[in-house]
This record gives C-alpha cells, structure tokens and sequence, in this order.
C-alpha cells in the first residue's frame, strides 16, 4: 500500500472536474512512477469540515507517510524531489525549475485567477485584462524561444505552468499560438491524460453515491 495519499473533495458539479488541483498531484506522481491513493473529504460543508489539516478549507491536501501538507504548488515540489523527472539534479537545471515553477503561481496564476472570476461579473474586459495579457505575452515570448521551460526538458515547471494555462477562458485570450502549442503537448503526455481521466472517472462515480 502507497505511503502517498492525496486527499481531494469526494464529489464536485460537472464545471470544475478535471480542473480541481488535485490533478496536479496525481499528474506529477504519473510521470514519477510514484505509486498513491486518493483519499476524499466531503464536498458539503467543504470550507470548515477539515480545518485541521488545510486552514482555507481547500483541496488538495498531501500525506506522505506522516509528513503532511497542503497548497498545491508545495505539494508539488515535494513530490518533484522524488524523482529526477520532474526536478533536475544539477544546481542550475533545479534552479530554473524552481523559478519557472514559482511563477506559474505567482507572476500568471496569481492574475489570472482573480481575471476569471471579474469575467463571470464583468465581462474579459475588465479592470485586470490588460495585466494578464501582459503576463500571458511575456510568457508567449518565452515559448516562442524554447520548447520546455526548464533545463531544455520536461520538469514540474512545465506541469504546472501548463495547468495554469490549459483553462479554456485562458486558452482562448489572445492569439499565442506558442502557448497552444505548448499546452496541446504538453497535456497530450500520457501522465496527464490517465490523471485527468482518473479525475474525471473519481466524480463521476460520486455522482451515482450523491443520488441515493
């Protein structure tokens, strides 16, 4: 049995499944060849039910044979000094990986979030449509120069940055034909598709369990 188990919500409507952070997680012990479980917490009265273990009452959390922690991003780097893989062993390959992996969340995702939820409200043309599309420009530049993100290969840098920008609204602003590309082959690896199929096949069996 897998020391590593990852906790996710035991079911979510239709709109978020396959993007769920768990994916992340499962994503990167898929291509590292770790062995895990999945493990779930109520989705119904999600934010205060498991406050023990994530304060924000958030999906995912990570347990690996006692050593617990949560936020997707350092679970993900936990996981990534697992395996050559996904982090390189030399100082400067392991350092790009680190800074580019560190800018998914905070120089791209950290805009692009807060844009998503103005779009539902506002419209894409709203207060923060000009920033993220600066950020997504100079990220469109950067694949336009290379083909991973990282010491010229595959890393978690790619997984994750390519998880941050696979969202459909993402995907869709602006023309970044270097960017599609990248997230068109990036998510084409086998890892990702069983992860997210694994995901996918996770809420849809909850949902005959909720029906009862």
């Amino acid at each position: 049995m897998s020391e590593l188990t990852i906790y996710t919500l035991d079911w979510v409507p239709e709109g978020p499944r396959g993007f769920v952070r768990d994916l992340r997680l499962r994503w990167a012990c898929e291509e590292a060849g770790l062995d895990y479980a999945v493990a779930t917490v109520p989705f119904d009265d999600r934010q205060t039910n498991h406050l023990d273990r994530q304060p924000f009452g958030q999906v995912p959390y990570l347990d690996d044979g006692g050593v617990q922690m949560f936020e997707s991003g350092a679970c993900l780097l936990h996981l990534a000094r697992k395996s050559e893989v996904l982090m390189p062993c030399d100082p400067q390959g392991e350092a790009e990986a680190l800074e580019w992996t560190i800018s998914a969340l905070n120089s791209v995702e950290m805009v692009s979030v807060p844009w998503w939820f103005l779009k539902m409200s506002q419209g894409p043309d709203n207060g923060l449509a000009d920033w993220v599309g600066s950020r997504l420009a100079h990220v469109e530049q950067v694949l336009g120069e290379r083909e991973w993100l990282a010491a010229g290969r595959f890393t978690v840098a790619d997984l994750l940055m390519a998880d941050v920008l696979r969202i459909p609204d993402i995907r869709g602003f602006g023309n970044r034909p270097a960017t599609e590309a990248y997230v068109a082959r990036v998510t084409d690896r086998p890892a990702f598709r069983k992860a997210h199929a694994d995901q996918l096949a996770h809420f849809e069996a909850a949902d005959a369990v909720r029906a009862k």
